[in-house]
């Protein structure tokens, strides 16, 4: 059966609605009992668990270090194309919009590794926009494969694939593969997704399934934040980690959270989440998932990403460009999104070592996967 198959949107809402009356002690024995069920997880949503945030936000530090160490893994996304055949209300890159197209030439994505490899950066997450023509499979793995003679450790963030090219991939030397969801409520999805193959929800969401089946040691996944209800997003995205643990056992299992930031076309998200709930969503991603790792992109400002880092991030990028050449040629191409923290890469593994984490650069033995989707940065 796939994820598909088994996910019940009335059971999710259903689930979030009597958390809605859950007790203090009963967030708490949920917060302490290292892997509770997804009924018991839910409690950790609740308005009574708003008011433990502070406790929460401990226990979930405390279960990272348990876990991970005081290790921070480094990544930066590699765009490789902004053209796409997509419209999705949200993006940068969505079909129409006034900007400037560009795909990189095999000889400028080496040109955007090695300058990536120069400033530290070992493990590479190459970012494209969803267009067959200008990013076929057979362009990707060569991509891949040209990026893995410069990176140790190289992912994908691309447009959901059948398993044939995913085992293209990986013959390539593809570690991992990361895709959101975007949103997990289908009439949500609907809505923000109006053309183009990426229209297509249980496709997309039943992805990861398929990468794993052809052997990706890493799935990273998420929902972007802002398109739906923060904690109807939060309860699915457990449930969709704790189906690729159980049935994609081989693949280890990676989260992200990114937050909508102003793009090309203007979108407001319609649910916006602010800091507190922010917090609270990694805190409840962490109790309930204690091995997952999770991801932390340069879509928050600095302050705060140095204020999460001990709340169960295990992956942060930086020193990020969200357009392609943008490392060499920045202003060559139009951007995914803007983003908040502009700090070097040199500069954030600085402050993680103030902050007392060792920032590793270079770990593709162990290292988690980034965040999935149209969240890269």
């Amino acid at each position: 059966m796939r994820f598909s198959q088994s996910f019940s949107l009335d059971y999710t809402r259903e689930l979030l609605q009597r958390s809605g009356r859950a007790s203090r002690d009963a967030v708490l024995a949920a917060a302490v009992s290292g892997a509770p069920t997804v009924e018991d997880a839910a409690t950790l949503l609740s308005p009574a668990a708003d008011g433990l945030l502070e406790e929460l936000a401990a226990l979930a530090h405390r279960a990272t270090v348990a876990r991970f160490g005081r290790t921070i893994g480094m990544f930066a996304p590699l765009y490789l194309s902004n053209e796409c055949v997509c419209t999705c209300t949200y993006c940068g890159f969505s079909m129409g919009l006034p900007i400037k197209r560009r795909t990189l030439r095999i000889d400028e994505v080496v040109r955007e590794a090695r300058t990536l490899a120069s400033r530290g950066i070992r493990n590479i997450l190459l970012v494209s926009a969803e267009h067959p023509k200008h990013v076929n499979a057979e362009y990707v793995a060569l991509c891949v494969r040209e990026t893995k003679l410069i990176a140790p450790y190289v992912a994908l963030e691309i447009a959901a694939a059948e398993e044939p090219d995913y085992v293209r991939y990986v013959a390539a030397g593809c570690d991992g593969v990361v895709l959101y969801q975007e949103t997990y409520d289908p009439e949500s999805y609907a809505e923000h997704h109006l053309g183009g193959p990426k229209k297509h929800y249980t496709s997309r969401l039943d992805a990861p399934e398929r990468a794993s089946r052809a052997g990706m040691r890493h799935l990273g996944i998420g929902a972007l934040l802002g398109l739906s209800d923060w904690r109807f997003e939060a309860l699915a995205l457990l449930q969709h980690a704790r189906w690729l643990e159980r049935h994609c056992w081989r693949s280890q299992i990676n989260l992200s959270l990114p937050r909508i930031n102003p793009a090309e076309g203007g979108y407001s998200p319609k649910h916006p989440v602010n800091d507190r709930d922010f917090v609270h969503i990694l805190a409840f991603l962490r109790l309930a998932l204690p091995t997952a790792g999770i991801a932390l992109s340069t879509r928050e400002l600095p302050e705060l990403r140095d204020q999460l880092v001990s709340l169960g991030v295990t992956l942060m990028s930086a020193g990020s460009s969200t357009e392609p050449g943008g490392y060499g040629e920045p202003g060559a191409a139009g951007e995914q999104f803007e983003l908040e923290d502009l700090r070097t890469p040199a500069q954030v593994a600085q402050r993680l070592r103030e902050l007392g984490y060792d920032p590793v650069f270079k770990d593709w033995e162990v290292m988690a996967v980034p965040h999935a989707g149209v969240a890269a940065g």
